[in-house]
């Protein structure tokens, strides 16, 4: 009899494990097609943005991409940049819910639903070298850097070049040939 107790022990044991990663699986935020399109985007662009060297405390500092606001990415953009090194740093990702907690980042996702918080933040961060990127409409009229839209289902986007010039970055030619640029003085 023992021997028939230690069975049904085990076995519930293993259905209840069996349940717990079910239930794990499940409760994983869906990451849609879109934000792992917008995630290599941002990945690909540390390759293609110049930060000035005061940007880095030092030669071995990350370069961290930040989301500030709900994370549209899941655990997208993490696996995106796991074991990346960008001119010798790494590349880490940091999550923020508050403007308070942006401290040393480089790129910042504002996924902010408000576009008058979208805007404090930027305003906040004016004069930093960080290379600010949002998918609201009006996000480059806001001060914004580079915007992410959406023309015949293909993920494009467009550049404020004054406002990363503003920021003392650098973007590549390359990256601007491939990119729509933002006229502030074009109605919309």
């Amino acid at each position: 009899m023992p021997v028939l107790k230690i069975i049904r022990s085990r076995l519930l044991h293993a259905v209840f494990i069996s349940a717990c990663m079910v239930l794990h699986l499940y409760a994983q935020p869906v990451v849609s097609r879109e934000y792992q399109i917008k995630a290599v985007f941002i990945f690909n662009f540390t390759q293609f943005v110049d930060w000035p060297q005061t940007a880095f405390p030092d030669a071995d500092a990350p370069l961290v991409i930040a989301v500030l606001g709900d994370n549209p990415f899941g655990s997208y953009l993490n696996e995106t940049v796991a074991g990346e090194k960008i001119n010798g740093h790494p590349v880490i990702v940091q999550y923020y819910n508050r403007t308070e907690e942006i401290q040393n980042c480089h790129i910042l996702f504002i996924a902010l639903s408000d576009p008058q918080k979208s805007e404090q933040v930027i305003s906040g961060i004016k004069g930093k070298s960080i290379l600010t990127i949002g998918d609201s409409p009006d996000f480059l009229k806001r001060g914004g850097m580079i915007k992410f839209f959406k023309r015949k289902n293909n993920i494009r986007f467009e550049i404020n070049p004054a406002a990363t010039k503003s920021a003392s970055l650098t973007l590549s030619s390359k990256l601007l040939r491939v990119a729509e640029l933002f006229d502030p003085s074009k109605k919309s």
